[in-house]
């Protein structure tokens, strides 16, 4: 078996493991074991992707495979990797891994609720190794289905209408993508589904990438909080558990970043030349229009919610300034967000299950009572805004630096207006550290309150190293992301 298939093979395995399985222990034990594995195999594939590069391997794509699936329409299962999927990997790997920890104290359904995680999981892997459109959609759709469920059934607040909406809009999103895809499909006059192949060709009418290109750019662009089609985020990551939050904002959304540039950009390279600056417009109120928000809300999870939605839209943002630089920044921004967003949501959870509030007008006085939490939510909240040393700091200056290259006056505008969500996102991540942490504890209830247990301390702990390694050491992944980078670039301007 081609080593990326075990990436989705696992969580199956995984499925079966609990699908068998008689108690709490044994739940655990699957979880723990599948997911330990999907992380040591994701930094083996790391390693042995920087050695093939070091080795003079330059095909677009490394460890390629291929075989037919649907004759009629020659549909394969076509996987591959460059630089970008192998951090997205990585990225999934490693969530999956802290949001096991993260649930492991689940009292009810906890069966059910891993089984529909992984299944949830099986499409996010899938979908980061296709190169076949239709299967790429496939794993895109086994993604998104779960999030109905896992949200309706283990989510807290308005669950039912969180759940809803959500799956309302990213159907719609699906519905826009599954039309672009057969359009591009039959508008290249391709004979195969693979996406190297048909950007080989470069046959798409002009004519017909204008129509194509905004309906597969929204698509994907739904799904990565583009402006105005972000409204089902913050519902759904303010009512979906702790695990589920994890992998949404630190994962799933990725799928629309991701689905943009690989798709939207590279097989449809001139009417994205044409009609980006629409877009750029778009990206640049989420950006801002995110962080504004984030600062008026008074639940934890909302602000967190429009805080992806700035940082999400800025992804965007960045793939369509069209340089090596800006792409390689939104690729380290899905990264670092992907991380940073886990660690907050995983510590929102942890410190909902013991004060059972997410509302900042009722916490304070958190670092005397469980300090282990609290500089874990203060290293986050460092790493968002932007501070030198963390992740964050890396991928917004990679993004504002390459996007600021395009000297023409449009450009700088939104580059300068973009910019100004880093001094908002300072406000409102100092006034919820502040409000939350310092000062007196106000209830008498929430001194007797305990910190992390050890399941919590690896979770969080394992992510403080991810957010921190890739701040103080990120030279070795943006050459392995800006090298693949390059070559989608060429390709959209050539």
């Amino acid at each position: 078996m081609n080593i990326l298939s075990l990436f989705p093979a696992i969580p199956l395995l995984m499925m079966l493991g609990l699908w068998i399985s008689k108690n709490t222990k044994q739940i655990r034990t699957v979880m723990v074991a599948g997911s330990s594995v999907l992380l040591a195999l994701a930094a083996w594939l790391v390693i042995a992707y920087l050695g093939m590069r070091a080795d003079g391997q330059t095909a677009k794509m490394l460890f390629t495979d291929s075989f037919m699936w649907y004759k009629p329409l020659n549909i394969h299962y076509s996987v591959g990797v460059d630089g970008i999927s192998v951090a997205m990997i990585l990225l999934s790997a490693i969530i999956v891994f802290t949001g096991t920890f993260a649930s492991w104290r689940m009292e009810t359904g906890m069966k059910e609720f891993f089984l529909w995680f992984c299944f949830l999981s099986v499409g996010v892997f899938g979908f980061f190794i296709s190169l076949d459109l239709f299967t790429m959609f496939m794993f895109y759709e086994v993604a998104l289905i779960p999030m109905y469920l896992l949200i309706g059934v283990w989510g807290s607040g308005k669950k039912e209408y969180s759940a809803m909406k959500l799956t309302l809009m990213l159907m719609f999103g699906s519905a826009l993508l599954l039309i672009g895809i057969l359009g591009i499909y039959f508008g290249s006059g391709a004979t195969t589904m693979n996406i190297l192949e048909i950007a080989d060709m470069h046959n798409i009418p002009l004519a017909l990438q204008k129509v194509w290109f905004p309906i597969v750019f929204i698509g994907f662009g739904i799904l990565g909080a583009l402006f105005p089609f972000h409204t089902w985020s913050p519902d759904g990551h303010a009512s979906a558990p702790t695990a589920v939050s994890m992998l949404h904002a630190g994962v799933l959304m990725k799928l629309g970043g991701y689905g943009c540039f690989r798709v939207a950009m590279y097989l449809l390279p001139e009417a994205a030349q044409e009609l980006n600056w629409i877009f750029i417009i778009l990206t640049a109120i989420s950006v801002v229009y995110g962080a504004f928000s984030a600062c008026v809300q008074t639940d934890l999870k909302y602000i967190n919610a429009y805080s992806s939605v700035s940082h999400c839209g800025l992804v965007l943002f960045a793939i369509l300034m069209m340089n090596t630089t800006a792409a390689t920044g939104a690729v380290m921004q899905m990264l670092s967000h992907g991380l940073m967003t886990a660690l907050f949501f995983a510590l929102i959870g942890m410190i909902y299950g013991r004060t059972h509030t997410r509302d900042i007008r009722e916490l304070s006085g958190l670092m005397k009572v469980m300090p282990f939490l609290s500089v874990g939510y203060v290293i986050a909240g460092l790493a968002n805004l932007g501070l030198p040393g963390f992740s964050g700091f890396v991928a917004e200056m990679t993004i504002f630096n390459g996007a600021f290259m395009n000297n023409d006056t449009f450009h700088r505008v939104v580059t300068i207006i973009a910019c100004t969500s880093i001094v908002i996102t300072a406000v409102y991540i100092l006034r919820v550290i502040g409000r939350i942490l310092y000062g007196t504890c106000t209830n008498p209830e929430h001194l007797k309150l305990k910190d992390a247990t050890w399941d919590e301390r690896i979770a969080v702990t394992v992510l403080v190293i991810a957010i921190a390694g890739l701040g103080i050491f990120p030279l070795w992944m943006n050459d392995m992301i800006s090298n693949s980078v390059t070559g989608v670039i060429s390709h959209i301007l050539n």
